[in-house]
């Protein structure tokens, strides 16, 4: 569907080099769009049209998906792999070896590791050549801080750090220069919307920018987050708007240890998700977490939780203690309260760091 009439030469067929034009802001939502319509060439590059939009070559027109016009698309073949661009650059083969293996495409920024690599600069170019739609390369080092504040530095492209990220229907707009965004996360963040049910009662205790709170509330749910960063309130604001959920969410800038009584009081919830484990993951060989983990809010988890609810508690678990540590916490924290608790499924999610991975537990609590 053209959003601004298509334009095709006479005597085009679908066999031929194509591209549809989009606006550069809007090229992730397309190319998810193309891609589910079974149109998207992968074995050639998005490039750059005009000023703002780029070329996104298809197999064929586009039926479903929005374009500015349907081009024809000469271009090379896409070179399919960092590997490639940098060997195209001269690097040898020991070199290639250290350059990063991951990265995330968010919206119009490169997220990557650059670990040890030589020349970041040149990485973060052949990022940018490698995925046509991208403006911007971060190198990611780290999460610090009670609110999880990211330390990324600029290594190509334009510098604009703020993006929409579009992820199984879900627009998440955000700084990545002030906010975490984990891409190894995206599982649990689609699971969480086919989990829920419509008109469900969710407490997000801390929904970030929206991560769970989206996905739950575009499935139906009634959805109160809480978050006290400022930035991060500031996106989940935004993106509860954004996703026109507005009806569905009800957020509060606040401490949830503050907010849970008012809650509870007018109603329990059915759902409970503890989505925070601590910035700082303890050392593999040290059971210890320090004070702000999940496991701490437990009490007002369970407080707000109604009797046969569902409770989804995260934690960053060394290695030697997953799944055990975070069963026997709430185990203890259930029994404290004088509830019960069945345990319904446990999962790894990514690895946190080396030695420690990112786990969850979903527990029915009586």
């Amino acid at each position: 569907m053209s959003d601004e009439g298509a334009s095709r030469e006479p005597g085009e067929t679908d066999g031929q080099r194509l591209a549809a034009v989009v606006a550069k802001p809007r090229s992730q939502v397309a190319i998810e769009s193309l891609r589910a319509e079974g149109v998207y060439d992968d074995t050639r590059s998005v490039t750059q049209w005009t000023a703002d939009s780029v070329a996104v070559p298809v197999t064929a027109p586009p039926q479903e998906t929005q374009f500015r016009e349907v081009v024809r698309q000469v271009g090379e073949r896409r070179l399919k792999t960092l590997d490639d661009h940098l060997r195209e650059r001269g690097w040898t083969d020991e070199e290639i070896d250290a350059a990063p293996s991951s990265w995330a495409v968010l919206g119009s920024v490169v997220l990557v590791d650059i670990g040890n690599s030589p020349r970041p600069a040149e990485v973060g170019e052949a990022l940018l050549a490698l995925h046509g739609e991208a403006e911007t390369v971060l190198a990611r080092h780290g999460i610090s801080g009670e609110h999880r504040e990211p330390s990324v530095e600029v290594i190509a492209g334009a510098g604009d750090t703020e993006t929409v990220h579009t992820e199984h229907g879900t627009r998440y707009a955000m700084d990545l220069a002030e906010v975490m965004f984990s891409p190894g996360n995206k599982a649990e963040r689609a699971r969480m919307g086919d989990t829920v049910s419509a008109e469900e009662r969710v407490l997000d205790m801390f929904a970030g920018i929206g991560y769970f709170t989206l996905p739950m509330a575009r499935a139906g749910a009634h959805v109160t987050a809480i978050e006290r960063n400022p930035t991060a309130f500031r996106f989940l604001v935004e993106n509860v708007m954004l996703n026109d959920v507005d009806e569905r969410v009800h957020p509060y800038r606040a401490d949830c240890r503050d907010v849970v009584p008012g809650f509870a009081e007018e109603a329990r919830a059915d759902r409970v998700v503890m989505g925070y484990y601590e910035a700082s993951a303890p050392r593999a060989e040290d059971s210890r977490a320090p004070p702000g983990a999940s496991h701490e809010y437990l009490d007002s988890a369970l407080d707000a939780l109604a009797p046969g609810g569902v409770l989804h508690m995260h934690e960053a678990t060394p290695d030697a203690l997953v799944f055990d540590r975070p069963i026997e916490r709430l185990e203890a924290a259930v029994a404290e309260a004088d509830r019960d608790v069945e345990i319904l499924d446990t999962r790894r999610v990514k690895e946190y760091s080396e030695g420690v991975a990112h786990v969850v537990v979903d527990a029915r609590i009586q």
